[in-house]
């Protein structure tokens, strides 16, 4: 190959087709090749565009507001600048290769300055070149037309086509409704639907949903007992009947009515019925859909099969995050797997022991209760007895307890390594001990007490007696809520594992061992946020466990602003789309499933966002330490 072949295009100015390049300016050019969102412009263009850039030096404490006389973005190359409101709080610290435009701060966050805190070089792109820049490349434009929050969400959505299972409920349900008033005769009802040839019609009162009538109810609350035509349909309706949103997914739904047996369910836009889904709607649904697996979970007769049955999952959550499935699917998919095996379990281990002595709930602690489990996922669990339980009745729950744990570890859920599971005594207790032991834990909080309260205070009835898990949510939210000492020692625990940003946005890494040069999503990531979210809900009683819905909650009751909370949404969908994508990568390539990323496996728009993503965190944790400080003396 000739000299002439291997050169660099950018140190050949004056190339066919494009605009010369001064000496001064080709390094500027190839910095800028590599910088975002320049390095998405044809080279014409960026060359084009480096021709007008200047050049210039600024010292440190030099100031940038709206009364800065040159205008335009200003790419730093060198040094550091900090970004601050009116308040003089820290909006963000930019370093070499992130930009800013003040004018454009200004307009979306008010009054912002910019000061630079370490003499830096920079490349000021004038106003007018910025804005035709703009005008004339929609990737560069979309790059400037939002915060860092609408970057991350388009990056955490942006993926293939989703799968059948995964599109919203609203695509396959039915719009052609039968409505009637509840004192219409059942013989009335039953004629109409027969006439539309439905299977189901909805008793109303205006606009509010008061029961449903389907074809099964005809046959064995009317028919079967002899009824007269004239009977009211209220008379034999389903008072109240659950409902799903138009938005939830076509999986969730099929899920639901499997587990709970519904063959008809409406479907709701805004609390108002809209539709409604079958049994026979969802029948489309593809064999190796994860919706399927749940199905014959609960058909394995022993705890062999059921091993045998989830012995290629981590394969399958390939198959599906590749199929376009989200963060937050593939782990409501694991969640709902997990359930399914231990309620399997604890069926088979009735079958072995009989009926419970008295009423009991299993429970599931941490990410299993908040839908949030991926794979690798180690057990949390406890059992919940009712009160009236008597000494001889405990050999039962330790029995199955010891059965559902032993098969759980076989079938890949390893034995919690603290030993908090079901089948250590401790855990698995009366309600009235339980709750005596969150009491003690809020009026005492010691490091093991709040390292358990992060663990216990998300929680979820996985089978039995829903009742009993709800009692004791409702002594834990309580108990929470009353005490600043307690908020204050969760706060601390809150803030203990800061985000890998050092103080330019430069990852920290970790610079020995078996995972040097990585850092963990999962510790320094996804729990701070699910620590963060946590403490909130239960300063305000919130009952939701789910984080996303803690957000969202949150947010509803006016505790948070719609911003922060889309904000911490948005980063932690973001760090567990990452952890998703690295997992899946390990598979493919035969190794072991790991938390830990080396941040230069990744892309460098993916390197912003996940910077975006941790300095969000870091924002949530200078809040939460604005907010309990109180109590944290």
């Amino acid at each position: 190959m000739s000299n002439a072949d291997s050169q660099d295009p950018l140190s050949s100015p004056g190339a066919v087709g494009q605009p010369a390049l001064s000496p001064e300016l080709a390094p500027v050019a190839e910095f800028l090749q590599q910088t975002l969102p320049f390095n998405e412009l044809p080279l014409s263009e960026l060359y084009r565009t480096v021709d007008r850039i200047v050049v210039q030096y600024y010292c440190r404490g030099e100031v940038f507001n709206k009364s800065t006389a040159e205008k335009g973005l200003r790419i730093v190359r060198s040094g550091a600048i900090e970004i601050r409101d009116s308040d003089n709080k820290l909006l963000d610290r930019l370093g070499e290769g992130e930009s800013f435009h003040i004018g454009g701060l200004n307009a979306e966050r008010g009054e912002v300055q910019a000061t630079v805190i370490e003499d830096a070089l920079c490349y000021l792109l004038p106003d007018l070149a910025y804005s035709q820049l703009r005008e004339s490349n929609r990737t560069f434009d979309r790059y400037f037309s939002g915060q860092r929050s609408r970057r991350l969400r388009r990056a955490a959505r942006y993926q293939p086509e989703p799968n059948t299972m995964m599109q919203e409920v609203r695509t396959v349900m039915s719009t052609g409704l039968v409505t009637v008033a509840p004192t219409d005769s059942v013989q009335q009802v039953a004629i109409v639907m027969a006439e539309r040839r439905v299977s189901s019609a909805f008793i109303v009162d205006g606009e509010t949903l008061l029961g449903i009538v389907t074809d099964r109810d005809l046959r064995t609350r009317f028919v079967a007992r002899a009824l007269p035509g004239a009977t009211a349909i209220s008379e034999i309706m389903t008072p109240d009947p659950e409902t799903i949103d138009a938005a939830d997914t076509v999986f969730g739904t099929t899920l639901m009515m499997t587990q709970r047996g519904y063959h008809h369910l409406p479907v709701m836009v805004d609390g108002e019925l809209a539709g409604i889904v079958t049994a026979s709607d969802l029948i489309l649904a593809k064999q190796d859909d994860p919706v399927y697996l749940v199905q014959h979970i609960s058909r394995q007769k022993d705890v062999q099969s059921i091993r045998e049955l989830v012995s290629g999952m981590s394969n399958l959550m390939v198959q599906w995050v590749n199929s376009g499935m989200r963060a937050q699917q593939v782990s409501q998919i694991l969640t709902a797997i997990s359930d399914a095996i231990t309620v399997r379990l604890i069926q088979l281990a009735e079958e072995k022991l009989g009926p419970a002595p008295v009423p009991w709930c299993w429970t599931g602690f941490g990410s299993q209760a908040r839908g949030e489990q991926l794979l690798g996922a180690d057990q949390d669990n406890g059992i919940i007895i009712a009160d009236e339980a008597r000494e001889e009745h405990l050999p039962w729950y330790k029995e199955l307890a010891e059965f559902v744990c032993h098969g759980l570890n076989e079938c890949g859920y390893i034995f919690c390594p603290g030993g908090i599971m079901a089948q250590t005594d401790e855990w698995r207790q009366p309600l009235a001990t339980w709750q005596k032991t969150v009491r003690r834990w809020a009026t005492a909080p010691t490091p093991d007490a709040v390292m358990r309260v992060s663990i216990f205070f998300d929680l979820r009835s996985i089978y039995g007696s829903s009742q009993l898990c709800s009692e004791l949510q409702k002594t834990m939210l309580e108990q929470a809520s009353r005490n600043s000492i307690f908020l204050a020692a969760l706060a601390a625990n809150a803030l203990d594992v800061k985000p890998p940003l050092g103080i330019f946005r430069r990852f920290v890494v970790d610079r020995d061992g078996e995972h040097r040069d990585s850092l963990d999503l999962k510790k320094r990531g996804v729990l701070p946020v699910t620590e963060i979210v946590r403490l909130h809900a239960l300063a305000h009683q919130l009952p939701q466990v789910n984080t996303n819905d803690r957000l969202k909650a949150l947010a509803a009751g006016k505790h948070m602003t719609i911003v922060d909370s889309r904000n911490l949404a948005d980063a932690l969908h973001f760090i567990q789309h990452q952890r998703i994508k690295h997992q899946c990568e390990q598979i493919l390539r035969g190794k072991k499933v790991t938390n830990f990323l080396n941040p230069r496996d990744l892309p460098k728009m993916a390197k912003e966002q996940l910077r975006d993503a941790f300095t969000i965190i870091d924002e949530a944790q200078s809040a939460v330490r604005q907010t309990y400080r109180a109590g944290m003396g």
